[in-house]
């Protein structure tokens, strides 16, 4: 295979890997010393939850952040079968033009933009519904938040930087 087949195959299969590690890093519970749950970890899940605890939110808060919660779970839920059926039509398609006999520059383009253009409108969903659960917050808590973001950020620097020496 030539470099250039090499680097478009790796073009077009990051964002399929992407797109499936959000999808499980979102959606799994593995926190109990698996690969997500070890030591070293520096991220969201439950550790984004210890953020929220810190910030003394009110009963009334907390309530809208379960309910926000509790919605996207159902917004996950209800589209998860329609987002894994795409993710598996790019993948096959993916496969397609990788075995077919001459290779088709446009077509593998055109997946490539259509995959990363999913990527894409995932993450904005993504920050969107995180600026609901942060626009809950009062000034105050918002300027806690990010002074709590700015140290873990800090120990997860401090991590990475331990685990690479």
């Amino acid at each position: 295979m030539t470099t250039f087949k090499k680097t478009l195959l790796m073009a077009i299969a990051l964002p399929l890997a992407l797109g499936s590690a959000s999808a499980l890093a979102f959606g799994g519970n593995n926190h109990n010393g698996g690969h997500h749950g070890g030591k070293g970890y520096c991220g969201g899940g439950h550790e984004g939850r210890k953020v929220f605890k810190e910030l003394d939110l009110t009963d009334t808060q907390k309530q809208q952040m379960k309910t926000l919660r509790q919605a996207n779970r159902d917004t996950m839920k209800a589209n998860f079968s329609e987002k894994r059926a795409a993710m598996q039509a790019n993948h096959q398609q993916m496969q397609a033009l990788m075995l077919a006999e001459d290779f088709d520059e446009n077509a593998v383009r055109d997946l490539a933009q259509k995959m990363s253009e999913q990527q894409v409108e995932h993450r904005v969903a993504m920050m969107e519904k995180r600026h609901e659960m942060l626009n809950i917050l009062t000034p105050e808590q918002k300027v806690k938040y990010q002074q709590l973001q700015a140290e873990r950020a800090e120990k997860c620097e401090a991590r990475w930087a331990e685990k690479n020496q």
